[in-house]
């Protein structure tokens, strides 16, 4: 019997890993029961590494709110990390189609000087994000890159995360991998790291709402490559998803053996980014289940 590994993103903190895992659980379900199936496996079988309270430490233990708006104010950030921040919301601002009049407006100053170098610019940005783009949040947004920055940079939090996503799979057992926001950079991370010396067995990894083909993200886990433990990537996204811009194709992500690409999701997640709207989805849950049933 193959085994099924569930790698979570961020804003997961202070959750009953149990419950957590049942909801990923739950969404899955619905979108097999659009096709007539059933659940292919037990409940031992599926493995839900849970890392959310050591991402909590990033914002040593602040509300959600009150860290944006440290994050947002740029007091405690290094030149490093602005720049990563301010790199990420440049393309956001480019893929939400929000003009610089728009952002300018946010701002309430004509005189404000375009480009991610401004922080006054980047600050505009996440309130033209909530003010003209549908369920997007321009804290969630900030806490996201973050978070995705502390995991590619820091030792210590990266460590302890990749050490609990490897002791969810089992050397030379069949593991179907799906993973969702920055779940799918860490998922990167440990199987391309891990897996081919660990004797992992990936028949199908899956990356859900994925960030990994933002340019600066990309460049952060050069050299891009398909691990070399998984026979297949499959990856969907909904093109309104302001975390995953771009598909993981030949001209944002090309790799060797070409990923799959799923891009008409409609995640019914307020800011269609949510993993719920992304397990539901008919297609995304009989692929999960196909490669689990496969013989």
């Amino acid at each position: 019997m193959r085994q099924l590994v569930f790698i979570h993103g961020r804003s997961q903190q202070h959750k009953d890993s149990l419950a957590l895992k049942q909801s990923w659980i739950d969404a899955w379900q619905k979108g097999l029961a659009a096709s007539g199936l059933a659940l292919p496996l037990a409940d031992e079988d599926i493995r839900f590494p849970y890392y959310g309270d050591t991402l909590d430490q990033l914002v040593q233990g602040r509300p959600a709110a009150e860290a944006a708006q440290v994050i947002v104010r740029g007091t405690e950030e290094s030149a490093e990390e602005q720049a990563f921040m301010r790199a990420i919301l440049d393309e956001v601002q480019q893929k939400a189609g929000l003009t610089d009049d728009m952002v300018r407006a946010q701002a309430n100053s004509e005189a404000i000087a375009r480009g991610p170098q401004n922080w006054a610019w980047v600050q505009a940005i996440l309130s033209a994000l909530d003010s003209h783009v549908p369920g997007a949040s321009g804290a969630s947004v900030a806490l996201f890159t973050k978070d995705v920055y502390q995991y590619l940079k820091n030792p210590g939090i990266r460590g302890p995360i990749d050490a609990g996503v490897r002791s969810a799979f089992t050397a030379g057992k069949d593991t179907v991998v799906v993973s969702h926001s920055l779940g799918t950079v860490v998922a990167l991370n440990v199987l391309r790291t891990d897996g081919d010396a660990l004797g992992w067995k990936v028949p199908l990894f899956v990356t859900l709402g994925s960030p990994l083909a933002v340019k600066v993200i990309k460049r952060s886990v050069a050299p891009i490559g398909h691990p070399a433990c998984a026979a297949k990537w499959f990856n969907a996204m909904d093109e309104r998803d302001v975390v995953s811009l771009y598909p993981l194709d030949a001209d944002h992500f090309d790799v060797s053996p070409a990923i799959e690409n799923k891009t008409d999701v409609n995640n019914d997640t307020e800011n269609r980014h949510g993993i719920s709207g992304y397990l539901s989805d008919p297609v995304v849950a009989r692929r999960i289940h196909e490669a689990l049933v496969a013989p």
